[in-house]
């Protein structure tokens, strides 16, 4: 199985704070990761360097065998890497079907330049991924008035409208209601399996990532603490010293 992301001994500080350090880990193609580790780990500093949303101080970054680390978010997200936030960028004024639609002419690659010619198709597509996450009958409302859950799954949507081959999620399931969990969860597997999507996945909820991933990584001080199978960094003791010494 080939490694869709490299990442290699990168390091990042803000001024005199070191958020991640010597960091070197590869995300395989196909399936899906877990990241995990105590706030201030440096987890979303990390996603932040790999779509290039800042300049990293040292190390590279290789998606597909290509170095990344130099080039712009938008570059990137042309690649077919793109991530979603732990506070939703949804377009608030917007109903859901507008969303999805902004989503391609800003960010996409799917329709690229033909945007304006193929509305119709764009539109059927966003009827129908929005039917995938459950908000079909929710396509015309304000999205500024659906809960925070709806948004998020709204994003995730809005994400796969540009037919990512990795999608990287910063916290997914935060804020959500745990009645929706579940569903959350089986989209999140059904985008892997069926729209053969890579997902790279920040999570606090160790139910959730365990079950999720097939590989999970754990960070603790900027640093990569563990790498390995959900069963193996679950009972990793240095992993549950980590997430101890947290509280």
């Amino acid at each position: 199985m080939n490694q869709i992301i490299e990442v290699q001994s990168v390091s990042k500080s803000f001024g005199g704070v070191q958020a991640n350090q010597d960091i070197s880990l590869s995300v395989k193609e196909g399936i899906i990761t877990g990241l995990i580790g105590p706030n201030g780990s440096g987890k979303t500093t990390l996603f932040n360097s790999i779509v290039g949303q800042h300049p990293i101080d040292n190390g590279n970054i290789l998606f597909q065998g290509k170095e990344i680390s130099k080039l712009r978010v938008g570059e990137i997200a042309r690649l077919g890497l793109l991530r979603t936030f732990q506070q939703t960028r949804i377009y608030n004024k917007m109903n859901c079907v507008d969303n999805m639609e902004i989503s391609v002419s800003h960010r996409g690659r799917r329709f690229g330049s033909m945007f304006s010619s193929r509305k119709g198709e764009i539109l059927d597509r966003a009827e129908e991924l929005l039917d995938f996450v459950g908000l079909y009958s929710k396509r015309f409302l304000i999205s500024g008035d659906l809960s925070f859950g709806q948004q998020k799954l709204l994003e995730f949507a809005m994400a796969l409208m540009n037919d990512p081959k990795v999608l990287l999620l910063d916290e997914p399931t935060a804020g959500i209601n745990p009645t929706l969990i579940n569903g959350l969860i089986d989209r999140l597997k059904r985008a892997n399996e069926e729209m053969g999507v890579t997902l790279f996945v920040i999570e606090h909820n160790m139910r959730v990532v365990m079950n999720l991933a097939s590989h999970v990584f754990c960070l603790a001080h900027g640093k990569l603490l563990a790498g390995g199978p959900p069963s193996e960094i679950q009972n990793d003791q240095k992993v549950i010293d980590a997430y101890l010494g947290a509280h």
